[in-house]
């Protein structure tokens, strides 16, 4: 499975950017997909997960509420549609797939590129 994150970008804090990651392959519906960040000096942090069907999403205490997870089974696709965006939420975001609804980043195994998030003041 390869993964291609796009949608990154400079805006004001309160403002909104919406997140893609396409992926290659037929098995894509078989995966729960996440989204992480990472800041510089930080770990890579989870933000977000999707169940395979897209019934269920969890999310980190930081985000919820203003951020929203979801895929399109038929488009291969994730996305990740960030509102009231704060300068904290500067990062570089990656989407990646696993094969268990869990929120740890050593248990996912494929990793997009990362697309960068900056949140200005």
């Amino acid at each position: 499975v390869q993964l291609q994150a796009s949608g990154g970008g400079l805006v004001q804090a309160g403002g909104s950017l919406r997140l893609s990651c396409e992926a290659s392959g037929r098995t894509f519906g078989s995966y729960h997909m996440g989204w992480f960040r990472q800041s510089p000096g930080k770990e890579r942090e989870f933000v977000a997960v999707i169940s395979s069907s897209g019934r269920t999403t969890s999310y980190a205490d930081s985000v919820k509420g203003r951020f929203t997870i979801s895929r399109d089974n038929t488009k291969a696709t994730v996305y990740l549609q960030m509102n009231s965006l704060k300068p904290e939420d500067t990062a570089l975001y990656y989407c990646a797939t696993c094969s268990s609804f869990v929120r740890d980043p050593r248990l996912y195994n494929y990793w997009g590129q990362g697309t960068l998030v900056t949140v200005s003041s």
